[in-house]
């Protein structure tokens, strides 16, 4: 290793410095802030846990994802986490086990083996919030009313929200009776929205005709709200699939009258998260840029592995990712130069307590990001712009 390479950080592995750490921290805060408001108590889940408790549940998608270590103590397996999600489960129906509904929220870095793509990091720095025992539209509701809610607080991009449900896929899939190989390979086929291989492939299998045709229209009912018309009319002789078309009917408008400015898109053959999601998933993007910061879905009976089967639904934003899309706003710098003589050094102070109780970042020397100038003028200490030398 050369004395450059002790430099270089692994790939998808960052470091934060001025100002972008700051940022980071203040979105952290409002966002933990902003959580409370809604009722969501804060949890601290381990960096590191028992890979059969980790990987179970909803962790079971995780497992490519997941660094893997051995306890030197008890020689067992171990996960550094992937996903925050599972072990907030875990406590949800194991440590707490609580009558009725849970509001639970985190915040934390995880670490990814492999990144979700070139771009991103392999270390993002997750917050969010999940709800339990509660299996109504109502609990998705008010967890996409949440994630918009927390979002929109540090930025100012139009937001676009895209609904799916994986349960429609799941039910057709049922109704094809394919084994896991044939159903896996569908799914790849339909979430890569691959029709021309999609189609070849239905065709190989043994499906009846009506549900081939369904299977084949899938991938391209996404746009908007004439996406939920299309559906019903397609799928009219599906009962359980209607009904989860009219569930994300009911939601995609009661979301529109409590966020005029959002828009609404529908993909009702979206499948993230398909191997433990169980009904509608959602995700928040960013409309000037197109940067999806924010993703989540409902996932039922997760928490039966550890006891105690549960309604649960929730969402994550990718904090990093949020805050570089953003105008996060810092406390304005001040900086004040050691001039005031002995018998004005009382009354600095006090103004100096003064400007930071209202907010600014006050510096008793130098700094180059300093905007502002404590000065005594006319017998006054006045903050003086430091570009042009002028008093506010």
């Amino acid at each position: 290793m050369t004395k450059v390479d002790r430099w270089l950080l692994p790939d998808g592995i960052e470091e934060l410095l001025p100002p972008q750490a700051a940022k980071l921290e203040a979105t952290r805060r409002r966002l933990l802030d902003k959580f409370e408001t809604w009722g969501y108590e804060l949890v601290v889940t381990p960096m590191v846990e028992f890979l059969d408790s980790l990987l179970t549940g909803t962790g079971s998608d995780l497992d490519l994802k997941t660094f893997k270590i051995t306890d030197q103590v008890s020689g067992r397996s171990m996960g550094i986490r992937a996903d925050i999600t599972p072990q907030v489960a875990r406590m949800d129906a194991h440590s707490l086990q609580r009558d009725g509904e849970s509001r639970l929220c985190y915040v934390g870095t995880v670490l990814h083996a492999k990144a979700d793509n070139m771009l991103a990091s392999r270390a993002p720095l997750s917050i969010g919030a999940e709800l339990f025992g509660d299996t109504s539209s109502d609990g998705d509701l008010e967890i996409v009313s949440l994630m918009l809610d927390s979002v929109a607080s540090v930025s100012n991009q139009p937001l676009h929200v895209e609904l799916g449900d994986v349960g429609i896929y799941r039910s057709l899939v049922a109704d094809a009776g394919l084994d896991l190989a044939d159903e896996q390979a569908l799914f790849d086929k339909i979430q890569g929205k691959a029709l021309p291989d999609l189609a070849v492939l239905v065709s190989e299998l043994n499906i009846e005709a009506k549900l081939a045709e369904l299977l084949l229209v899938l991938p391209t009912l996404c746009g908007a709200d004439s996406v939920i018309e299309q559906g019903k009319a397609i799928f009219k002789d599906y009962p359980d699939v209607l009904q989860r078309i009219e569930n994300l009917e009911v939601i995609a408008n009661r979301l529109s009258s409590r966020f005029k400015d959002v828009r609404l898109n529908f993909d009702l053959s979206e499948l993230r998260g398909y191997n433990y999601h169980t009904g509608i998933v959602f995700a928040t993007y960013l409309a000037d840029s197109g940067v999806r910061v924010a993703k989540g879905g409902r996932y039922d009976d997760v928490g039966r592995v550890f006891g105690r089967a549960r309604g649960a639904t929730g969402f994550d934003i990718d904090l990093k990712t949020l805050v570089r899309e953003s105008d996060i706003r810092l406390n304005e710098r001040v900086i004040v130069e050691s001039t005031a003589t002995a018998d004005e050094a009382s009354d600095q102070w006090r103004e100096i307590i003064a400007l930071r109780a209202a907010g600014y970042t006050v510096i008793e020397g130098s700094s180059p990001a300093a905007v502002k100038r404590l000065e005594r003028q006319d017998g006054k200490w006045r903050l003086v712009d430091i570009q042009n030398n002028q008093p506010n």
